[in-house]
């Protein structure tokens, strides 16, 4: 379902004047079919001027819900590229210090391997904390991404988001 390689903001949002620099600011924000890594990200946003890069993975986990877990599918609405870019940017314009890079994996993922890498970087601590626990959250709550888990019972089951 999933045909995205990008490596850039996916989107194709115009931005005026009041964007504030969000759009510079996000540097990666897009749903690919690839191995993701945190090292990718954190390289993508760090500058000179940053004190602080914080990171986020969210790795595929051997239970969900007292079952246990053998692997995972990640499958995409074809809008989802669109929509993580813009939570990155409204992300970028609650926090005008950040920078941004955000990529969730679509596909067959094994125990272990990471769904989702994020990293936000800023001259201070706490604005780059706030910014990525604001991101993860809405990129969970907002970006249209279904997962079929599979169980070690056998069964398997669709829940939408992360």
């Amino acid at each position: 379902m999933s045909g995205d390689r990008g490596t850039g903001v996916h989107g194709t949002g115009v931005h005026g004047p009041d964007d504030h620099g969000t759009a510079e600011r996000v540097v990666v924000a897009d749903v690919v079919d690839r191995v993701v890594t945190v090292d990718e990200v954190s390289v993508a946003v760090t500058t000179d001027r940053d004190g602080a890069v914080v990171t986020f993975a969210g790795v595929v986990r051997d239970h969900d819900e007292g079952k246990g877990v053998t692997a995972l599918d990640y499958e995409r609405h074809p809008s989802a590229g669109d929509v993580i870019a813009e939570v990155a940017r409204s992300i970028a314009a609650a926090h005008p210090e950040v920078r941004i890079a955000v990529l969730h994996r679509v596909g067959a993922l094994r125990i272990g391997d990471v769904a989702l890498a994020a990293a936000v970087s800023s001259p201070h601590r706490a604005e780059a904390f706030a910014a990525c626990a604001a991101l993860i959250d809405l990129v969970k709550e907002r970006t249209p991404i279904w997962k079929r888990q599979e169980f070690t019972d056998g069964t398997d089951e669709w829940v939408a988001a992360l």
